[in-house]
């Protein structure tokens, strides 16, 4: 049986992969500017193998609204730039012969406010993973002092820390959805 440290330690690792996989969601949101997190979940078709972008391309951003990706291997231009337009990013490749580039369009108004209303969803649905990790790791500290493993101070002690940890983690994900929110509405 693991001790209330431990549910408190698996606690905060666990919502700190909430805070984690919020933070991937929100890279691959796009925004007016050029990011090599927009094309980080795209995986490519290569000689019936398919693999990470990243692993057969360098990705860069020569410039604020341009994104270059340039296969080591030229004849993975055509895979690329396919799984490209199969992703839902929705922006079309720009094909050289070596190099592909990606040209962020402008986000009309309304598109930012719908990304926004997206940004918000996630956001509290990361809140929601935290909470529903606090309510779990609750359970077996009050199981824990029904079945006389810990005393009732114990208890509201290890209680009272999980909800430091919980607040500190909700507070984490609003920050990092603000940041989002303002760089989505930056013109």
């Amino acid at each position: 049986m693991a001790t209330a440290d431990e549910h408190l330690k698996d606690a905060e690792h666990r919502m700190h992969g909430a805070q984690d996989a919020l933070q991937r969601e929100l890279d691959s949101v796009r925004t007016g500017r050029a990011r090599t997190g927009l094309v980080e979940h795209i995986v490519v078709e290569y000689y019936g193998t398919d693999m990470p972008l990243n692993q057969l391309a360098t990705v860069s951003v020569p410039e604020a609204r341009v994104l270059a990706i340039q296969p080591w291997d030229k004849g993975a231009m055509t895979a690329v730039e396919r799984a490209i337009h199969k992703s839902d990013i929705g922006i079309t490749p720009n094909n050289d012969g070596s190099v592909i580039r990606l040209t962020m369009p402008i986000l009309t108004e309304d598109r930012r406010k719908d990304l926004v209303r997206s940004v918000r969803k996630r956001v509290e649905d990361a809140r929601v993973a935290v909470r529903n990790v606090r309510r779990d790791v609750q359970d077996k500290i009050r199981a824990q002092e029904k079945n006389k493993e810990l005393s009732q101070d114990d208890s509201h002690r290890f209680l009272d820390q999980l909800q430091k940890i919980t607040d500190g983690n909700i507070a984490q994900i609003d920050k990092t959805g603000e940041a989002k929110e303002s760089e989505l509405m930056e013109v």
